[in-house]
């Protein structure tokens, strides 16, 4: 297998690690390039895998710069959680020759495609070669877009609906539009669901609303949804994956909807599911009485 890592080399475990274990993986596998300043071009590299050396915001870049590009990608976490990174170092010797040769399970997760129309742009948010032609900013994301209200931080109007629905008018902080997979990010802190992988959905979860009704929905993966923004601040941003961004003004649309193209993660055979949510969220966790 020919192989590119990359490497956050920002994380503070990374470069005392970096010296041992890159020779170990060069003598296991041929390596066709290292990136470590996000540089290289991963939707054209000549490779059939990415080891990515980081954590789950460095598999978040990655799977945005394949632009589509069907690689598997097996993450390393150097960072905090590791939901996506979800091999140690550890067990990545123990299951790198594995990924070389093919045999590790691998699961294929949703993207979302976010679009943002100008003001004044009529054309139909569920005709997508339309909305490709006139959209003024696009990206996609494996966790989620999220609008924030941003400075002056008052409350903004936004109207949201799906499939052509009129949609419903409110008052918060934002929205928060996200996969399965970036279910447990911001969108589960924000108190909404935590779902499963493999369940194809598509998640919508108010910031703070001004109003007690307003509860996260889950809706279908097929579904298109639009949001109009009615009333905003300066400073209203919409967020791909924390990391891709653009400002919101007024009167603007945006269509969010299933990207095209899915990303293929590499999964570690010793992780489960549940386990991992205790693990890593404390999730179920009993209170801890004092003896």
């Amino acid at each position: 297998m020919k192989v590119v890592v990359v490497v956050n080399i920002r994380k503070p475990k990374m470069l005392p690690a970096l010296d041992e274990l890159l020779p170990w993986v060069q003598a296991r596998a041929n390596v066709v390039a290292v990136d470590r300043e996000a540089k290289l071009d991963l939707a054209t590299v000549d490779a059939d895998g990415v080891l990515v050396l980081g954590g789950d915001g460095t598999l978040l870049s990655v799977s945005r710069r394949l632009k589509g590009r069907q690689l598997p990608l097996m993450g390393v976490n150097f960072g905090r959680l590791g939901f996506l990174a979800s091999f140690t170092p550890a067990q990545l010797k123990d299951h790198f020759e594995n990924f070389v040769a093919g045999k590790l399970p691998v699961s294929s997760r949703m993207m979302i495609e976010t679009s943002v129309l100008p003001v004044g742009c009529k054309c139909n948010s569920h005709d997508y070669e339309s909305v490709k032609a006139q959209r003024r900013f696009a990206s996609i994301a494996l966790n989620d877009a999220v609008i924030t209200a941003g400075p002056p931080f008052r409350m903004i109007e936004l109207e949201l609906g799906a499939n052509g629905d009129t949609g419903v008018r409110y008052f918060g902080d934002g929205v928060i539009i996200s996969t399965p997979s970036g279910s447990t990010a911001y969108n589960v802190s924000a108190g909404g669901p935590i779902i499963s992988p493999d369940v194809d959905s598509i998640c919508i979860t108010p910031l703070c609303p001004h109003s007690l009704s307003f509860r996260p929905v889950v809706i279908g993966a097929a579904a298109t949804v639009h949001i109009l923004a009615k009333r905003v601040n300066s400073g209203t941003t919409l967020f791909c994956d924390g990391q891709d961004s653009t400002p919101i003004q007024a009167g603007e649309r945006l269509v969010v909807r299933r990207s095209d193209r899915d990303v293929l993660l590499v999964e570690n055979p010793q992780a489960q599911e549940w386990q991992t949510l205790a693990e890593k969220l404390h999730w179920a966790v009993s209170p801890q009485y004092q003896k």
